[in-house]
């Protein structure tokens, strides 16, 4: 499969767990989660897996096989998500980290897949009698791998005694507008809720041109952030309903039509009329697990005997399971730019074109949004904005 399918299928997997977050986890709060960070979680569980648990994680993620699978995190590592501070672009970093316990070795090719691939790096620890301890040097990881921003990835009580692996992922992102708003025009306005009412939030605003195109009962803003010398072009979309309270229903359109993002993206600057958007802070966290299982994914939960291909352990190996999948996230947009990070912890336990004249662009109601790098059409971050004042 090559690397465009791939990114393609990731797509539809990561706007369809958004929209499944949004309905199950979210519905009265913002929202913002990685789902390329929970994507790179499971493609670990699957190199580990073999099977019926294998055969449901592939028909998740839209992938034929391991190879599949290994082969886009290993280019979207090396691709996508090197640092591009260095050479002027967004800071980037990306790490992968596996714990294991001090009683068990990882089977040779599974290592081989957790160095190379996914470069992670992987510690033996003892989860008999420090469980505790364990917990906390996952979350300091996570913490140092996010700059500071994620403080708790693993909810306390989530490892004990029993836990054999964790796997874990960390994502840092921040990247300055090519345009900066002018933060002495930014004013308090009106911002619509969905249960009629409204508040004041600060809104950015300018009179530059805009990358806006005008669709069937909503609008698409795209501002790009400040590129190195690479190719890599990230870019920040914003999904606004004509309707105030038509967020529920573009999401289920955004996320139920295979190759929406592509389709509907704009690519050419256009005069803008009215031009606002809120400034805002997102802190979120849930635990996928659940999500997961309601998108049909049960089996690597489930103990079925299915993650056999992670230890050397024939016995540990046929008793583990996934006891859940927590990931946090955290964004902040303003008149420089976007910071954002995300990090998920997997813990496995043994059991027992152009438009004429001038676009308003006025987000006061509930909007997508998503960022993504450009040239190969990789979502990190996708979530949405109920109410700009609420962290």
């Amino acid at each position: 499969m090559d690397l465009k399918e791939s990114i393609s299928n990731q797509t539809d997997f990561s706007l369809a767990l958004a929209n499944r977050v949004s309905l199950s986890e979210s519905k009265d709060s913002n929202l913002v989660f990685s789902p390329l960070s929970i994507h790179v979680v499971l493609g670990l569980i699957a190199a580990g897996s073999a099977g019926p648990t294998l055969a449901q994680l592939l028909s998740l993620l839209n992938s034929k096989s391991t190879d599949d699978l290994n082969s886009l995190s290993s280019q979207l590592v090396s691709l996508v998500l090197a640092d591009g501070g260095p050479s002027g672009g967004p800071k980037l970093s990306f790490a992968n980290g596996v714990w294991v316990d001090q009683s068990l070795s990882l089977k040779t090719s599974f290592k081989q897949v957790v160095d190379t691939v996914y470069k992670a790096v992987s510690s033996h620890v003892d989860f008999q009698t420090k469980a505790v301890e364990v917990s906390n040097e996952v979350n300091q990881w996570a913490e140092k791998e996010t700059n500071g921003l994620i403080k708790e990835v693993l909810p306390s009580g989530s490892v004990d005694a029993s836990t054999r692996l964790i796997f874990a992922n960390a994502l840092y992102f921040k990247g300055a507008w090519t345009a900066k708003f002018d933060a002495s025009k930014t004013k308090d306005q009106e911002f619509h809720l969905l249960n009629g009412s409204s508040v004041q939030v600060p809104f950015m605003t300018s009179k530059k041109k805009q990358p806006v195109r005008a669709f069937d009962g909503f609008k698409v803003l795209g501002l790009p952030y400040k590129q190195g010398e690479d190719k890599r072009r990230f870019s920040m979309y914003f999904f606004l309903p004509n309707a105030k309270d038509g967020l529920s229903a573009l999401m289920e359109k955004v996320s139920s039509e295979s190759g929406f993002l592509d389709r509907h993206l704009p690519y050419q600057e256009v005069e803008v009329g009215e031009f606002r958007i809120p400034k805002f802070k997102i802190s979120f966290g849930f635990e996928a697990s659940k999500v997961l299982m309601g998108l049909g994914l049960v089996l690597p939960f489930s103990g079925d005997g299915g993650l056999t291909e992670m230890v050397d352990s024939p016995t540990v190996g046929r008793n583990l399971y996934v006891s859940g999948i927590f990931h946090k996230s955290f964004i902040e947009v303003n008149e420089e730019g976007t910071e954002a990070a995300a990090a998920s912890a997997a813990v496995l336990m043994q059991r027992g074109l152009s438009i004429p004249g001038k676009i308003d662009f006025v987000a006061d109601h509930p909007f997508l949004f998503v960022i993504r790098e450009d040239m190969t059409g990789v979502v990190l971050f996708i979530g949405h904005v109920l109410n700009p004042l609420v962290v």
